[in-house]
């Protein structure tokens, strides 16, 4: 009689853990859907398009006063394409830290890769229209969805 008692509460529980797992991987498709839409949304340039773009509208110093303006929160990404590696960061400026990146001012290792020859684009999503009520949260999926983590550059998963 124990034995099935014990049976049953073992099955139970493990019904419930495939009710979890199941929900939980759920959540994040809906999740890494949603990223990869925001992504696909968006202008994919090189740096050197990216650097051009920032010299010809905002000088060589990439601050004039009208800069703010047009400059915007929320994440970018970073793509190594000779190393299939991503770098994931927030900014309430992204334009000015996507310059930081590629002018040395930024991930280090991210511009010693650059600096060495490697081809990367980036991409940036707009905190505002995009469903996120929070740079921290928009980051921390688009972290996931790429995989920045635990294959990439970033060395956290992002804020809390």
């Amino acid at each position: 009689m124990i034995f099935v008692t014990l049976g049953v509460i073992l099955g139970i529980s493990v019904l419930l853990m495939i009710i979890i797992i199941y929900i939980f991987a759920k959540h994040r498709k809906k999740i890494r859907m949603q990223i990869e839409g925001l992504a696909n949304n968006t202008l994919e340039m090189t740096p050197e398009e990216f650097l051009t773009m920032r010299n010809s509208k905002y000088g060589k110093n990439g601050h004039a006063k009208y800069a703010l303006s047009l400059n915007f929160a929320g994440v970018y990404i970073l793509y190594n394409k000779t190393k299939n590696m991503y770098y994931v960061g927030q900014a309430k400026q992204v334009l000015n830290r996507i310059n930081a990146h590629f002018t040395g001012k930024g991930n280090g290792d991210v511009y010693a890769d650059y600096k060495y020859g490697d081809k990367f684009t980036i991409k940036a999503i707009a905190l505002e229209n995009s469903g996120y009520g929070s740079l921290n949260a928009l980051e921390r999926d688009t972290i996931m969805t790429f995989d920045a983590f635990a294959k990439g550059y970033n060395k956290t998963r992002g804020n809390r």
